[in-house]
């Protein structure tokens, strides 16, 4: 009877613990992840469907056309792009990737933007998606960039009521030289950029950065034939100038940069082709008492973009 009662008694004995091991798989773990990001969650289901069908939807032609999509890989890249607000479709993360300080604030970025799929994938995936470059875990998709035609620059300048101010790049092939102009445009009041479409520099995510931003405002026309597109200026009453070393002028002297005008700059190497600088009304030089041979493309645009806009203030 006296057994019957201990084991009826309720009193339990040692207990086996955990040694602290479920404490310590509580640690590390980090800030749980969006919704999106969680495999079997219903957001992430729809986020999975919705980058699947941008995948597969057919690129649109505007009147200018559209550039290709582009992935912008590794840590540091993908973060620095979401800060500079480089357009992104897609934030593809690896499965089980480490959670350091730039990933969970390239997840931050991406969830305080909106618009932006969160997509898990295995890292075989994402080894496939960038050709075997170093992602770290970490691929940003950006969406083709939809380019203006040429004439909608001067329609925007005429819907203002200003006389166009436009800068062409000749041969210019560093994506980085079309973000500083595009940002030297932006800042001086001027209208757009145009580029041709072939052997020259796109709104690449690399452009978008050195823009600071302003590529959001300032448009960028891309003409299938410079030389035509910048004959279609002229017939329209505008000036168009070239910049180059030997130019007849300097740019002080010039007074067609007081009225509607396009400002042709070409590669710092090559300057302006033979057609383009043929084509040009005027062929002006920007005074370099140091000695200098050339300025880089985004240099010399800010350089006389300032001074057209010196003499409309």
């Amino acid at each position: 009877m006296a057994a019957n009662n201990r084991r009826m008694s309720g009193k339990k004995g040692a207990q086996v613990g955990s040694g602290g091991q479920r404490r310590r798989g509580l640690e590390g773990k980090g800030p749980t992840p969006p919704a999106e990001m969680r495999k079997g969650h219903k957001k992430n289901r729809i986020a999975t469907a919705k980058a699947k069908q941008v995948q597969r939807r057919p690129v649109a032609r505007g009147r200018g056309g559209k550039g290709t999509s582009e992935m912008v890989v590794g840590r540091n890249p993908v973060v620095e792009a979401l800060r500079e607000g480089v357009p992104a479709s897609t934030l593809y993360v690896q499965q089980f990737i480490d959670n350091d300080e730039r990933v969970r604030e390239a997840l931050q970025l991406a969830a305080e933007r909106g618009g932006i799929n969160l997509m898990e994938a295995p890292r075989p995936e994402l080894d496939r998606m960038t050709n075997g470059l170093n992602h770290q875990g970490l691929v940003l998709q950006v969406p083709p960039y939809e380019y203006a035609h040429p004439e909608d620059l001067v329609h925007a300048a005429h819907d203002e009521g200003e006389d166009p101010l436009i800068v062409a790049l000749d041969g210019v092939t560093d994506p980085r030289n079309l973000g500083a102009v595009v940002r030297s445009v932006s800042a001086f009041g001027g209208h757009g950029v145009v580029v041709p479409e072939r052997r020259a520099a796109g709104m690449t995510a690399g452009a978008w950065k050195t823009s600071a931003g302003t590529a959001a405002r300032t448009p960028v026309a891309r003409a299938t034939n410079l030389t035509r597109a910048l004959e279609a200026y002229k017939k329209a009453g505008i000036a168009v100038v070239g910049l180059a070393a030997d130019g007849e002028a300097e740019i002080g002297a010039l007074e067609a940069l007081d009225g509607p005008v396009v400002i042709v700059v070409g590669s710092e190497g090559k300057g302006l082709s033979r057609l383009v600088g043929e084509t040009c009304d005027f062929r002006v030089r920007i005074p370099m008492p140091g000695g200098a041979e050339s300025l880089n493309a985004g240099v010399a645009a800010g350089i006389v973009l300032y001074e057209a806009a010196r003499r409309r203030a």
